[in-house]
């Protein structure tokens, strides 16, 4: 099931401050649904280094034009990537801003799980 367009798309201006604010529970659901799927984190990886046209990857991936677009308008729903259209080609690109939510709510339930539990009554 996809992500609700109104509210899928992540405030990733905000996230790049310091001040933003920590990632909600429907937003990681969102973002950990979207990287669940192997040909999504072979998408991420193939864009790790700057933004790639889709030509280059649905011949990178070794993907159907449909089978590509699929997945990354799923990646583009959760905010994890960003579009960016120039003359009749589509350039895909990482999406930091969400990046950097995730890797900060992770950090904090990993913090947050070596507290020991309270003794039992």
């Amino acid at each position: 099931m996809l992500a609700d367009p109104a509210h899928s798309t992540l405030e990733t201006t905000a996230a790049l401050d310091s001040t933003a604010e920590p990632l909600a529970e429907d937003q990681a659901q969102r973002l950990l649904r979207a990287l669940a799927e192997p040909i999504r984190l072979q998408v991420l990886a193939a864009l790790q280094n700057g933004e790639r046209c889709v030509c280059d990857l649905t011949s990178d991936l070794d993907l159907g034009q449909s089978k590509l677009s699929f997945h990354l308008k799923v990646l583009k729903e959760s905010g994890l990537i960003r579009a960016r259209q120039d003359g009749r080609w589509i350039y895909y690109g990482l999406e930091p801003a969400s990046l950097l939510l995730l890797r900060d709510w992770l950090g904090e339930l990993a913090i947050a799980c070596q507290s020991p539990a309270p003794p039992c009554s």
